[in-house]
């Protein structure tokens, strides 16, 4: 099962998979009109930002928040340079979080076996 998951994770980022050419002959249309891509950023903006707040809204709630939080940062990162910046530094404050939260149960869990 993880040999056939790294073969279409792999495959899927090859610049020559069908898919993502597709997508590059959208997006170099798009970048042809600029009325379209005034309405395409506006678009993934609101897209973008409303999956950020829903995100931020399930952090507290048991479920994929983060994960969410992380998938519209990425949406907006895409065209807003300054949604890339956030979630980059997000995405080190949660590391650095986690280690601490795993170094600090390792050692609770070392005191008492």
């Amino acid at each position: 099962m993880s040999e056939n998951l790294s073969r279409d994770i792999t495959s899927g980022g090859d610049p020559r998979h069908p898919v993502r050419r597709a997508l590059r002959r959208v997006r170099v249309w798009v970048d042809g009109h600029p009325y379209l891509l005034f309405v395409y950023r506006l678009g993934l903006g609101l897209l973008g930002t409303a999956i950020v707040v829903i995100g931020v809204v399930l952090i507290p709630l048991p479920g994929p928040g983060w994960l969410v939080v992380f998938l519209g940062l990425a949406m907006l990162g895409t065209e807003f340079s300054a949604a890339r910046r956030a979630g980059a530094f997000l995405k080190r404050i949660v590391t650095r979080a986690w280690e601490w939260w795993r170094a600090r149960r390792g050692s609770r869990d070392a005191r008492f076996p």
